[in-house]
């Protein structure tokens, strides 16, 4: 099954490789993204098939790649990476039969293909490596087709700034983070993060252990990301085309939390403590900030719908900011279900703003007036759906990790301050009922009022088969992790329990 995995994250680089083949037509590159992202999702269903929850790592390859440098090629799946993994799977193969119809002028279909299948297999070697050097491989292998994928097929005027600072911001991230892993190495004398995370620290005295996860911290904050370092995302979202909005707040954002669940707490536990107040203020910071400016954008003609969900995804990734924070394994569950819900839910709205902005010309919520509940009924009620998943409505996959995080924050871990993180505590929950105010306020501005007119005068059209494949797991999904949460918990909190020590 080791042979498997190396095949997952191989096979969406093998369909890039293809891709440079002379004489491969259009249409011929878009059903080779179909094909690639098909098969590598196969492989990682095939996973989950025989994942072993009572086991740790699963799946592993471990050689030596870099023996002067003791740098190995290892990966492994264990419950906190298999959800990801598959995650990441499904999002691109739903971009790659959404880019069948619907790929943005900009370039060569060719290069948009190629380019997001390389962004997959970034991801999905994010998740599954086992080595600092080679994660932070796979994590730099993202940053460059998403930066094309904004800056040639992005929206025409906003493209070239928000690539750049997308860029920019990631990068310097990464610098920072790849600092933090030679400090690491050089305590302790190995990259390998299974035998770091067993080691809980020891060998590292508690200075080194505090400036190394400073340093980790900040890389991946930039990613997740975390207020005040969160300034590139709504710029990145609101320029990029759907399929890298989608795959930009799905699954990049995820390697953050990822890295900060896997990495930075099990590695450098003495770190985490002296930062994990800092890192809850922090993300309950963006849990307001972001509902506040949501609501801002609300009442400006000039609001963007892109944009809103932008910054809807800076208070959702505060949840998972603040259950990491707590320490405990409720918490951590929390983030990780907070990972899954998010990557689900605003898949789909991305994937209706889209929508909303094709049919429309625009997505400025000035123009597009309301009514879409008598104008396109199916349309209407799918963007009430996503909006009413975002706020975290029981039943649906976006309650249980905020759920999780604040109970997380109601007992934290020995040694943090109760009766801060209960602070906390009530500014995430007053985080929540902002989320509620300015959804709700999504809906009525969007779907409801008179259906008039169309805002491009041209008669509009529902929902299309085409779409309803694309969108329709997204909510079948949404509505399972919602409905029955342990499809979710059952597989990670093992592994978080074990990660932590047993705790």
């Amino acid at each position: 099954m080791s042979v498997v995995l190396i095949l997952v994250v191989a096979a969406p680089l093998l369909g890039a490789a293809m891709l440079l083949l002379p004489g491969i037509a259009d249409r011929a590159a878009r059903l080779v993204g179909v094909g690639a992202s098909a098969a590598t999702l196969i492989g990682a269903v095939v996973l989950a098939c025989g994942f072993d929850r009572g086991r740790g790592m699963q799946f592993e390859t471990d050689v030596s790649w870099a023996p002067s440098l003791g740098l190995r090629f290892h990966l492994g799946i264990d419950g906190i990476s298999l959800p990801l993994l598959l995650l990441s799977a499904l999002l691109t193969l739903l971009v790659a039969v959404h880019s069948l119809w619907n790929i943005p002028p900009g370039g060569d279909s060719r290069a948009f293909v190629a380019l997001f299948l390389l962004l997959e297999t970034g991801t999905l070697g994010t998740f599954a490596a086992l080595d600092l050097i080679l994660f932070f491989l796979f994590f730099e292998v993202v940053l460059v087709p998403m930066y094309f994928l904004i800056n040639r097929w992005g929206s025409p005027g906003e493209r070239g700034p928000a690539s750049y600072k997308f860029i920019l911001y990631t990068l310097l991230g990464s610098a920072v983070m790849l600092l933090g892993f030679l400090l690491i190495q050089a305590e302790t004398g190995t990259f390998d993060m299974v035998e770091l995370a067993d080691r809980h620290g020891a060998g590292m005295s508690h200075g080194v252990q505090v400036l190394a996860f400073l340093a980790i911290g900040l890389g991946l904050a930039v990613k997740v990301p975390m207020w005040p370092l969160h300034t590139w995302l709504p710029d990145a979202h609101t320029a990029a085309p759907t399929a890298g909005s989608v795959l930009l707040a799905g699954v990049l954002l995820k390697m953050g939390t990822y890295g900060l669940i896997r990495i930075a707490v099990p590695m450098l536990p003495e770190g985490a403590e002296t930062f994990a107040p800092y890192l809850a203020a922090f993300g309950v910071v963006g849990i307001v900030y972001g509902s506040l400016v949501c609501l801002a954008l609300l009442r400006d003609p000039d609001g963007d719908l892109k944009r809103i969900i932008a910054y809807s995804s800076v208070g959702h990734m505060g949840f998972a900011l603040l259950g990491i924070a707590t320490l405990t394994p409720q918490g951590i569950n929390g983030a990780l279900f907070v990972n899954i819900g998010h990557g689900l839910i605003t898949g789909l709205l991305f994937f209706l703003a889209g929508a909303v902005k094709d049919r429309h010309d625009t997505a400025l919520l000035g123009r597009l007036g309301g009514g879409m509940y008598g104008r396109t009924p199916r349309l209407g009620a799918l963007v009430a759906f996503g909006a009413v998943a975002g706020l975290g409505l029981p039943g649906l996959a976006g309650f249980w990790g905020e759920l999780l995080a604040m109970y997380g924050a109601y007992e934290p871990a020995a040694g943090l301050s109760t009766a801060g993180y209960r602070t906390f505590l009530a500014l995430a929950g007053l985080g929540t009922v902002l989320t509620a105010a300015y959804m709700l306020g999504l809906v009525r501005r969007l779907c409801m009022g008179p259906a008039g007119e169309a805002p491009t005068g041209r008669p509009e059209v529902d929902v299309t088969g085409r779409e309803v494949v694309v969108w329709t797991p997204l909510v079948a999904l949404t509505l399972l992790a919602g409905l029955w949460p342990a499809t979710v918990l059952a597989i990670t909190d093992p592994a978080v329990r074990a990660l932590m020590g047993g705790s």
